[in-house]
């Protein structure tokens, strides 16, 4: 094979990495976030800096007691320092909709309404091939900014497919149909 094609093949890895780690997040699967770091990772995620069990124990407590999550990942460039190591920066922006738990976390209250928490930055990580496995190594999460909305939230209607923080959620139902696990 190529060295240019196997480098397509490597970012498609990589971008779908990023991807996995967004769905663990969102769907609270913790199992998958953890699947996406090698072992001996280190995150840097803001208010948390450590390894692999801290940050997924941080990432429980925080995200946790919302009642929604959803990252939207945007550019990911990827650089190749040798065959099994590359730097990728991914952009993203998260939208949380928090529960009271949360809402305390944050130093947020809209008097029993809701609290929406969205955060602005990029993902620059390394990532590693190990035993031909991508995983993130290191990861710094680099913030632009941040929002915070108190108030009401227009109801999604009862008709409409909607998100869950578990395996309920419907992409977890078509996955099943086509036989993935």
């Amino acid at each position: 094979m190529s060295d240019a094609l196997q480098r397509l093949i490597d970012k498609d890895e990589i971008r779908d990495l990023m991807s996995r780690y967004a769905r663990g997040v969102d769907r609270a699967d913790w199992d998958a976030v953890r699947a996406t770091y090698h072992e001996d990772a280190y995150d840097d995620h803001g208010d948390y800096k450590g390894g692999l069990d801290g940050f997924i124990e941080f990432a429980r407590s925080r995200t946790g007691g919302a009642t929604q999550v959803m990252h939207f990942l945007g550019e990911c460039l990827i650089e190749f320092a040798n065959p099994d190591i590359a730097i990728a920066e991914t952009y993203f922006f998260t939208a949380h909709t928090l529960g009271p738990e949360a809402q305390r976390q944050y130093g947020a209250a809209a008097n029993g309404g809701p609290v929406q928490l969205s955060h602005y930055g990029r993902y620059a990580d390394r990532v590693e091939r190990r035993a031909g496995v991508w995983r993130i190594a290191h990861r710094i999460v680099i913030f632009e900014t941040t929002r915070l909305s108190l108030g009401e939230v227009p109801p999604i209607k009862p008709s409409w497919a909607t998100h869950r923080r578990d395996k309920t959620d419907p992409i977890f139902r078509l996955r099943a149909e086509a036989g993935l696990t």
